[in-house]
C-alpha cells in the first residue's frame, strides 16, 4: 500500500471512530426531547455529522469520477457522447412540452406558485422521463432479441 493509501485508510478509521463515539453518546443519553433539552443537541450533532459524511462521500465520488475521466481519454469521449445525448433528449422534451396549465390548478396560479415557465419545465421533465423510459424499454428488448440469435 502506498503512502496515499495509508493516509486515506487512517482518515477512514478516524471518521469511523468519530461516528461510533457520536452514536454511542447519543444512545447512552437517550431521553425525552421535551424533558431534556440536551437531547435535541445530541440529535442535531449527529445529523450535522451525517450531513458532513454525506458531503464528503458525494464530493469524493465526484472528484474520483472527474479524475478518472480526465486521465482516460476513451472515458472522456464516452462521457461527452452521453452528455450530448442527454442534452438532445432535454431539447426534444422542451420542444414537446407545453406551457399551458392543466385543469384544477387555478389555486396555484392565483397564489403565484405555478407560472407558464414552471408548467413548461414540469412538462419538459415528464417528456424527458417518457423518452428515456421508451429508450430503456427498446434497449432491453433489442438486447433480449439479439441474445436469441447468438
Amino acid at each position: 500500500m502506498n503512502k496515499t493509501g495509508r493516509i486515506l485508510n487512517i482518515f477512514q478509521w478516524v471518521l469511523l471512530a468519530i461516528s461510533a463515539i457520536l452514536v454511542i453518546s447519543l444512545m447512552v443519553n437517550v431521553s425525552d426531547v421535551d424533558s431534556d433539552p440536551t437531547m435535541g443537541r445530541w440529535i442535531n450533532t449527529n445529523l450535522i455529522w451525517a450531513y458532513i459524511l454525506f458531503i464528503l462521500a458525494a464530493g469524493s465520488a465526484i472528484i474520483a469520477a472527474i479524475l478518472h475521466t480526465v486521465t482516460d481519454t476513451s472515458a472522456l469521449k464516452r462521457s461527452l457522447i452521453s452528455l450530448g445525448f442527454l442534452v438532445v433528449v432535454a431539447v426534444i422534451a422542451y420542444l414537446l412540452a407545453s406551457g399551458e396549465y392543466p385543469s384544477g390548478v387555478q389555486k396555484y396560479v392565483d397564489n403565484g406558485t405555478l407560472t407558464h415557465k414552471i408548467s413548461k419545465l414540469i412538462g419538459t421533465g415528464l417528456y424527458a422521463t417518457y423518452i428515456l423510459l421508451f429508450i430503456a424499454i427498446i434497449g432491453m428488448a433489442v438486447s433480449s432479441v439479439s441474445k436469441l440469435f447468438k
